[in-house]
């Protein structure tokens, strides 16, 4: 019998508290004002508007139909690694009361939506998920190399538009508006916390900017040999890392060797290995 692992208990805890980060942005955001923001959730939303429905049943049921068409259609570790979510959410669902903590149905769509997102993004970093309409997206996918961003896409916004039947107008543009506000926060998420900025300096002082940074302010760096287009000279760029609060800091250091010098930045979420 396979023993089970401290790592593997870590996980199920995890997801338990992804799931139930979810759960909270159901019932304390969304549900109490009517806005399904897409998902199985926001269809459960949609049936308990419009015939009193409970968003737990609802959800189980959606979620054990399209987790036995990911049986037919997908691959078995697939449907395993979905299974656990899309039971556990609608027990979550269950035992979190549904009440309204914010009345501003504005506020309560934004605070609705980044708590959402901690939790989905919880989820997608454990490889997780909590099944429910991200079944259709796989299949489609996998038959039909449709990618799962659009077809997802697409059924969140016809779940939006489920709001303009169940409740109005105005729900309906809270539903787009925190699709938003989640997209934007996951794709943060996702892409890392720790950001940095990566400077790549050309100077005709580069000996002395170099001495500047390796020396005086000990900054790993490295040199990249170019050539310029127009002048077609060999040249030797340098590149390093720096946190973002030390960003000005080191501009400022380079300009007072050389002002006219060619810099250029870009963000980067992570950095592996190197110093910097």
């Amino acid at each position: 019998m396979p023993r089970i692992t401290r790592f593997q208990i870590r996980q199920v805890l995890l997801m338990i508290v992804a799931l139930e980060i979810i759960a909270v942005s159901i019932n304390l955001f969304y549900a109490p004002h009517a806005v399904a923001a897409g998902g199985v959730t926001g269809i459960a939303i949609l049936a308990k508007a419009a015939f009193g429905l409970s968003v737990s049943t609802v959800v189980l049921v959606l979620n054990t139909i399209l987790l036995i068409i990911a049986y037919f259609f997908l691959e078995r570790a697939t449907v395993l690694r979905i299974a656990f979510g899309s039971f556990a959410l609608p027990l979550c669902l269950a035992l979190t009361p549904q009440v309204k903590v914010i009345e501003d149905q504005l506020l309560a769509v934004i605070v609705g939506g980044v708590v959402f997102a901690l939790g989905v993004s919880l989820l997608y970093r454990m490889d997780a998920s909590s099944g429910g309409t991200t079944v259709p997206p796989m299949i489609l996918k996998k038959y039909f190399q449709i990618k799962p961003a659009v077809s997802l896409l697409l059924i969140d916004g016809l779940i939006c538009i489920g709001n303009l039947f169940t409740t109005n107008f105005e729900a309906f543009a809270l539903a787009l508006l925190s699709l938003v506000v989640t997209s934007l926060l996951m794709n943060y998420i996702e892409t890392g916390l720790d950001r940095k900025r990566v400077i790549y300096v050309m100077s005709e002082q580069e000996a002395k900017i170099k001495a500047l940074l390796v020396d005086d302010m000990a900054r790993g760096l490295t040199a990249l040999q170019v050539t310029g287009g127009f002048s077609g000279d060999a040249r030797e760029m340098l590149m390093l890392v720096v946190e973002n609060q030390d960003y000005p800091y080191v501009i400022k250091q380079i300009r007072s060797i050389d002002s006219s010098a060619f810099l250029m930045v870009h963000d980067v979420a992570e950095v592996h290995g190197g110093i910097l």
